[in-house]
């Protein structure tokens, strides 16, 4: 019976002195975007409005079904912004907007938390998950940034789909750039070599989100071994010039993860802004110094905001917190975790809440 009692009395020491960890705390947790901008009720048909929102469920669940399983958050952060790659809803992968010249140029960046290993991609046109060559650059090569032509070798030669360009392109996203070449009084180029024909434009009209500037899509998790990771994907701006890039494949910019400063971040925005900014880094910067996500999420775009820029962000810390911060109407944006079922938003005055 003493033994009995001393064994009890040892187990309960123990569980005193062992960190307490309330039950509703998440082991993992995933948040994603697909783009910040203009986007209100009004501009939305209800059709559009379910076909978003139901585009986000997929993706959440591509990364759920990973994080569930004990899978690592660089899994599931790729596996998420895959889904949105190949979704023409989005302004990434298949569906990105279109240069002045008639090309779809995609960047990608994806970055771990735990070693801050990034790699990035800018101006890819035959790899078709950019999100995946981001990913191969930090893990398989010894640089940071690849672009251009270049980029596409490497993708191609470690074994990532190649595609031809006319993949990328959808109906609705030509009609945009027509229309932003004649606002802009420039010549419309020719239809893409092998693009489909103009009986073949989607069902859905063209999306009120104004990606001539904002269209993006990320993703940030946590996974069941505290691993942060972010990883972000764009098309770009709707008639970008001179090879610009934006503020995606810049590490610091759009796309950050440190758990040693307590976060992930993907942004979606006006990227010469969040390049100047430094929007992604500043955020954790934040948070390594006592502010939550949510906090520092605010304050960063409130920083943005300050200097003309528009967007938003998504955060995640390393206990499984997600948080979104906009300037704008709105941003497709969900959240999932081991305590939490998918939930989605699209409005700014909407919580992401299931």
């Amino acid at each position: 019976m003493k033994a009995h009692r001393t064994a009890l009395l040892a187990a309960a020491l123990a569980l005193l002195a062992s960190p307490v960890i309330a039950q509703d705390a998440p082991t993992w947790s995933l948040a994603i975007h697909g783009g910040a901008g203009v986007i209100e009720r009004d501009s939305l048909t209800p059709e559009q409005d379910a076909a978003y929102r139901a585009a986000l469920h997929r993706a959440l669940q591509a990364g759920q079904a990973i994080l569930a399983a004990g899978g690592s958050s660089m899994d599931a952060v790729q596996a998420a912004i895959e889904i949105m790659e190949d979704d023409p809803l989005f302004n990434a992968g298949r569906g990105a907007v279109f240069t002045a010249a008639g090309r779809n140029e995609l960047d990608a960046a994806m970055m771990s938390g735990t070693d801050r290993a990034a790699g990035a991609v800018a101006g890819l046109t035959t790899t078709r998950h950019p999100i995946a060559a981001a990913r191969a650059v930090m893990e398989r090569s010894p640089h940071v940034m690849l672009i251009g032509p270049g980029a596409d070798s490497f993708a191609g030669s470690v074994g990532l789909e190649q595609v031809d360009p006319s993949f990328f392109f959808t109906e609705r996203r030509w009609h945009g750039l027509e229309r932003e070449l004649r606002r802009q009084n420039l010549p419309v180029p020719q239809r893409p070599a092998n693009a489909p024909g103009p009986q073949a434009a989607a069902d859905l009209p063209a999306p009120p989100l104004n990606e001539r500037k904002f269209g993006t899509v990320g993703a940030v998790a946590v996974d069941s071994q505290g691993r942060l990771a972010a990883g972000t994907s764009t098309g770009g701006m709707t008639a970008k010039r001179w090879g610009r890039v934006g503020d995606v494949p810049v590490i610091g910019a759009g796309t950050y993860a440190s758990n040693a400063d307590g976060c992930a971040v993907s942004a979606t925005g006006s990227g010469e802004y969040f390049i100047r900014a430094t929007v992604a880094r500043d955020i954790c910067t934040r948070t390594s110094t006592g502010a939550t996500v949510q906090q520092a999420a605010d304050a960063e775009i409130a920083d943005v905001g300050s200097i003309g820029g528009d967007g938003g962000v998504i955060v995640m810390s390393p206990r499984g917190e997600a948080a979104f911060a906009m300037n704008t109407s709105g941003m497709y944006r969900g959240s999932v975790s081991s305590v939490d079922a998918a939930a989605v938003a699209i409005y700014a005055d909407e919580e992401v809440t299931p």
